[in-house]
C-alpha cells in the first residue's frame, strides 16, 4: 500500500513539473513572440569610419555573401515598393486591394511572429506573385543582442515563412534602418554578419516617412525618386494605423506609371541591373525544415491559447475578487451593525442545559485544556461534557478521567472515524442542545453561553462559532491567523445575512437534536463531515446562523506539510459535499434557495477565486518581465489595496489587532500559492475519484497561548462520576450510520 502511494505520489509530482513546465515554457514562448516594437524611423547615422566605400557610394542592395561587397542599385525608372512589418491582417489586405488594381506585385519584408498568427495571408502574397522577405521575428534593436540571438531572430523568421509559402527567402531587411547614407559603424557589422549567413541585406532609395503618419501628401513626397532613377520605396503594412499608406499608395502607383515607371518586385529589379543573371532569393525546403517549421508554429499557436486563457482568468480573477471585497464590506457590515445594536435580541436568554461532544482521537497534548475549558463554561443551563474516545492509543482517555471532573463523562469506542464518534457522543448526551468541539480546542468562558443564544428563535437549527488561531508564533501559524479572520470569520457573516452558511466549523458548533435527526445524524459519506451536515441542515429548512462573540482557540499546523495536509482533506472534502447536495440546484423550497445561493457562493468564493487568485502573481512576473512594468505593478498593487482593505475591515469587525497584518504581504505571495496547489491536488483527486485517507495531524497542546483561562470546574466524587469502560455495545444499535463503511481510515485529525 506505502509502495503504491508511492508510486502516486512520485506521478503526480511528474505531472506537476510537467505541466508547469508546459506553463512557463507557453509563457516564454508568448514573450518572445510578442515583444513590443515600434514601426522603423530613420535613425541619425553614427561614425562610418569602418563602412567601405562601396556601400557609401553604392546602391541599396548589398551583397556580402561571398566575402565581397557589392552593392546594386535599380535600373531607371523602375521601382521596387517594399513593405515592412506585416503581415497584419487588417492593413495587409487593404495594401493588396491597392497593388491588384493596379496589377503590381511588391516585397513584403514580414515579422516572423506575425507570419506564425496570420500564415494565411503570407500564403495568399506568395501565391499572388509578391515576394516575401525576412524582417526578424520580433523586429527588436539587433546590435543589442547577442549573436546567438541575432541569427535566432532571422531563423525563426526564416520557419515561419517556410511554414506559410513552402519556400526560404534570402532578402533581409534590418529593423531601423533606411538608405546606404544611415549604414553606420554599428549597422555595418550586422550587415556583414547577414550575408555570412547568406542574406542579401535590402536598404532603401526614398523614405515614405510613413510609419509617422505624416499625411498623404508628405508620404508621396517622400516615397518619389528624384528625376528618372530607379528606386526602392519603403512603406509599411503592420505596425499601427496604415490608412495613410493605403491613401498614398493609391495615388502614387498611376501618378508614377504615368511618368513612365515600372512597379517590380525585388528579385525582378536586380535581374534586370545584372542583365538577365539569374538572381537566387528563394529556395525550397526539406521536410525537416517543414518540421521544424510546424512545430514552430504549434509552440507560438499554442502559447497564444494559454495566454488568451491566462488573460481571461486574469479578468474572472479580478472581477471575483472585486464581487468578493464588495460583498463582504457590504453584508458583513450589515451583519455586524445589526448584531451591535442595542435592540438586538435572538429572543429570551436560553438557559437550557448542554450536552458537549468531544471526539478524541489520540488528543493527549491538548484535551486536558480542552475539556478544562469546556466543564468551566459559565452558561447557566449547565454544561455536561462527553469526550468520545475514538480508539486512542496514546492515553486520552485516562488523562480526562484522571481529571475527575463531576460534569465530564468519557466513553470508550473502537475506531471508527470522527463522524461516528460523534453520533455516539450524540446518543449519549443527556440534553437537547449539543455542542460539537474538536479535542484540540479551548473555549472561552463565555463561549458556550453565547453560542447558545440563538436558539431563542425556534428556525434556528445550528450555530458555528467564531474559530480563533491559538498559536501565532511561527509565520505558517500567523498566516492561517489572518486567513481565519479574513476568510473563515468574515465569510460566516457574509453567508448568515444571506441565510446560507454552508460550513458549522468542527471546532466549535453547536445544533439542535431535532435538527440532527432530521438530517439523519452526521454523515460519513464525506472528508468534512462538518460542511456535508451544514448543507443538509440547510437543505432542510433549518437556519444556520454565526454568533461571533462565542469564541475557540485552535492549534494551527506548525509546518507547511500539517498545513498542507489538513487544508488538503479540508479542500477535498469540501468538494465532496458540494458534489453530495448538488441536486439541490434544482430544488424548491430551502434546498432549491441554498442550492441556487449557497453552492455557486461556494464554488465562486471558495474554489474558484483561490485557484485563479495566483494568476494575479503569475501575470505581476509576466508583466514586469515582458510588459509594461508601470500598468502591471499599478495593478497588481490595486488588487493588493483591496486585499487590505478586507483585512482590515475583517480585524476590527473581529476585534483583532492590526499588527497582525504586517505578515499580509508575504502571505499573499507565498501562501496563496501553497493553497493554489492545495487546491489544484484536491481537484485532481476529485476528479480521478481517487479516496484520500485521514491523515492525524501532530498537536503541540498549544492551542490555549491566547486564550483566556478558563475558570476552575467543580471536580468529581465517587459518588458523581460516571466512567464508562466502553459502551459502544450499549449505543450501537441506535446509531445506523455507525456501521456503515467510511471513506476514511482510522487516522483523522
Amino acid at each position: 500500500m506505502t509502495r503504491a502511494r508511492g508510486r502516486v505520489s512520485f506521478s503526480r509530482l511528474i505531472f506537476g513539473v510537467i505541466a508547469l513546465s508546459v506553463l512557463v515554457g507557453a509563457l516564454l514562448v508568448e514573450a518572445y513572440a510578442n515583444a513590443e516594437f515600434r514601426p522603423d524611423h530613420t535613425a541619425k547615422p553614427g561614425q562610418r569610419t569602418k563602412v567601405p566605400a562601396e556601400v557609401i557610394d553604392g546602391g541599396p542592395i548589398i551583397d556580402t555573401r561571398n566575402g565581397t561587397v557589392r552593392s546594386y542599385r535599380l535600373p531607371a525608372r523602375t521601382i521596387a515598393l517594399t513593405f515592412d512589418d506585416g503581415p497584419d491582417p487588417q492593413w495587409t489586405p487593404r495594401v493588396v486591394e491597392v497593388l491588384r488594381r493596379h496589377h503590381v506585385n511588391a516585397t513584403f519584408f514580414v515579422v516572423g511572429a506575425q507570419v506564425i498568427r496570420h500564415p494565411e495571408v503570407v500564403t495568399e502574397l506568395a501565391r499572388a506573385g509578391d515576394e516575401i522577405g525576412v524582417h526578424t521575428f520580433t523586429h527588436p534593436r539587433l546590435d543589442r543582442l547577442p549573436r546567438w540571438r541575432r541569427e535566432l531572430e532571422y531563423s525563426q523568421t526564416q520557419l515561419a515563412v517556410v511554414h506559410a509559402t513552402g519556400t526560404k527567402s534570402a532578402l533581409l531587411r534590418l529593423p531601423y534602418t533606411s538608405s546606404v547614407r544611415a549604414v553606420d559603424d554599428i549597422q555595418w557589422p550586422l550587415i556583414q554578419e547577414a550575408g555570412r549567413l547568406g542574406y542579401l541585406s535590402i536598404l532603401a532609395d526614398t523614405d515614405s516617412r510613413d510609419w509617422s503618419s505624416p499625411g498623404v501628401d508628405a508620404i508621396i513626397a517622400g516615397a518619389t525618386p528624384q528625376g528618372d532613377s530607379g528606386a526602392i520605396v519603403p512603406m509599411h503594412d503592420g505596425g499601427g494605423d496604415r490608412a495613410q499608406t493605403v491613401a498614398a499608395l493609391d495615388r502614387f502607383i498611376p501618378m508614377m506609371q504615368r511618368r513612365g515607371y515600372t512597379f517590380t518586385t525585388l528579385s525582378q529589379g536586380l535581374a534586370r541591373t545584372l542583365a538577365g543573371q539569374a538572381v537566387v532569393v528563394g529556395a525550397p525546403t526539406g521536410a525537416v525544415e517543414q518540421r521544424r517549421a510546424f512545430a514552430l508554429a504549434t509552440a507560438v499557436v499554442l502559447a497564444d491559447w494559454v495566454t488568451a486563457a491566462f488573460r481571461v482568468l486574469f479578468l474572472a480573477a479580478g472581477l471575483l475578487t472585486i464581487a468578493r471585497t464588495v460583498t463582504m464590506l457590504l453584508l458583513a457590515g450589515r451583519h455586524a451593525r445589526r448584531r451591535r445594536a442595542a435592540s438586538w435580541r435572538w429572543g429570551p436568554p436560553v438557559r437550557l442545559p448542554v450536552s458537549v461532544i468531544v471526539p478524541a482521537y489520540n488528543e493527549k497534548a491538548g484535551i486536558e485544556a480542552a475539556v478544562r475549558s469546556l466543564a468551566g463554561g459559565d452558561h447557566p443551563g449547565g454544561i455536561e461534557v462527553v469526550v468520545v474516545d475514538d480508539g486512542s492509543t496514546d492515553g486520552t482517555a485516562a488523562l480526562v478521567e484522571a481529571m475527575r471532573l463531576s460534569n465530564v463523562r468519557v466513553v470508550r469506542v473502537p475506531n471508527g472515524g470522527k463522524p461516528n464518534a460523534l453520533n455516539v457522543g450524540v446518543a449519549m448526551a443527556r440534553h437537547e442542545l449539543i455542542v460539537m468541539v474538536d479535542g484540540d480546542t479551548v473555549f472561552e468562558p463565555g463561549s458556550i453561553r453565547h453560542l447558545v443564544q440563538p436558539f431563542a428563535d425556534a428556525s434556528v437549527g445550528a450555530v458555528a462559532g467564531n474559530v480563533k488561531v491559538g498559536n501565532r508564533r511561527s509565520i505558517v501559524a500567523r498566516w492561517q491567523h489572518i486567513e481565519y479572520v479574513i476568510g473563515f470569520n468574515l465569510d460566516r457573516r457574509l453567508y448568515d445575512t444571506l441565510r446560507c452558511m454552508p460550513t458549522i466549523p468542527g471546532a466549535i458548533g453547536a445544533f439542535r437534536r431535532e435538527a440532527l435527526q432530521d438530517i439523519g445524524g452526521i454523515s460519513n459519506d464525506t472528508l468534512a463531515e462538518d460542511t456535508d451536515a451544514t448543507m443538509a441542515l440547510c437543505r432542510a429548512g433549518w437556519r444556520v446562523v454565526y454568533e461571533e462573540r462565542a469564541r475557540a482557540w485552535t492549534e494551527a499546523p506548525a509546518t507547511l506539510r500539517q498545513l498542507w495536509l489538513q487544508r488538503y482533506r479540508w479542500s477535498y472534502g469540501t468538494m465532496q459535499a458540494m458534489w453530495k447536495h448538488r441536486r439541490a440546484i434544482v430544488d424548491r423550497g430551502p434546498s432549491g434557495r441554498f442550492g441556487r445561493v449557497g453552492l455557486p457562493l461556494v464554488a465562486f468564493f471558495g474554489i474558484a477565486l483561490p485557484l485563479l487568485a495566483p494568476l494575479i502573481d503569475v501575470m505581476l512576473v509576466y508583466g514586469l518581465c515582458f510588459s509594461s512594468w508601470k500598468v502591471t505593478t499599478a495593478a497588481w498593487l490595486a488588487m493588493f489595496a483591496m486585499q487590505v482593505l478586507t483585512a482590515v475591515v475583517a480585524f476590527r469587525l473581529d476585534k483583532e489587532k492590526l499588527r497582525g497584518l504586517w505578515v499580509l504581504p508575504l502571505q499573499q505571495i507565498a501562501y496563496r500559492q501553497l493553497m493554489y496547489l492545495v487546491l489544484l491536488q484536491s481537484l485532481g483527486t476529485a476528479l480521478t475519484g481517487a479516496r484520500l485517507r485521514w491523515h492525524k495531524l501532530h498537536r503541540a497542546g498549544s492551542a490555549a497561548a491566547a486564550a483566556p483561562a478558563p475558570r476552575a470546574a467543580p471536580p468529581a466524587d465517587s459518588r458523581t462520576a460516571l466512567r464508562t469502560g466502553s459502551a459502544v455495545d450499549a449505543v450501537s444499535i441506535d446509531l445506523r450510520r455507525a456501521a456503515r463503511p467510511t471513506t476514511a481510515t482510522s487516522q483523522r485529525g
